[in-house]
């Protein structure tokens, strides 16, 4: 193979679109523009929910886009019938025992058991959060769980802090 040879792959090179070039070549008088306008002058780009100035909606409602809850709480989710599957009876579930079933990838982040299966062993389930179908299920199995405290971080936790620096 010699540089002579070298060719770019097939559908990679497309051939520029000549706009306002007359009516024939499929893009003349208005070039794609439309007829007068802020969209027709150069430079009249706008962004997609530009509203002339007035806030956009998607920023005046905050459950729309553009909007992040700094207070949400992540939670791994965990159904009983993966338990069920990767656990024997009697066991004490974990987060980190979680994690070394990989059913989870952080034992620190908060975990939610969630009902979803059905579960025939008797397991001993340490979480923070639990559905009341999974509760039953664990119950009803012979089990129980164990909620454990949620750690507060982040944006939580600075405005815990503050609230606690203004009462003192």
């Amino acid at each position: 193979m010699r540089l002579h040879d070298l060719k770019p792959t097939p559908g990679s090179k497309h051939r520029k679109r000549r706009v306002g070039r007359g009516i024939a070549a499929g893009q003349g008088k208005y070039a794609g523009r439309g007829i007068k306008g802020q969209g027709a002058r150069t430079g009249g780009s706008v962004s997609p929910y530009f509203e002339g100035g007035q806030l956009p909606l998607v920023r005046r409602l905050p459950f729309k886009r553009g909007f992040t809850n700094l207070f949400r709480i992540e939670y791994q989710e965990v159904n009983l019938d993966f338990l069920n599957d990767r656990f024997e009876a009697g066991v004490e579930v974990t987060p980190q025992a979680l994690v070394d079933a990989g059913l989870i990838r952080d034992a620190h982040k908060p975990i939610a058991v969630l009902g979803r299966g059905e579960l025939d062993k008797k397991l001993t389930v340490h979480c923070h959060r639990a559905t009341k179908s999974a509760v039953e299920k664990i119950e009803k199995a012979g089990g129980s769980i164990h909620k454990l405290e949620l750690t507060v971080t982040g944006a939580r936790a600075t405005i815990k802090k503050l609230r606690k620096a203004a009462s003192e």
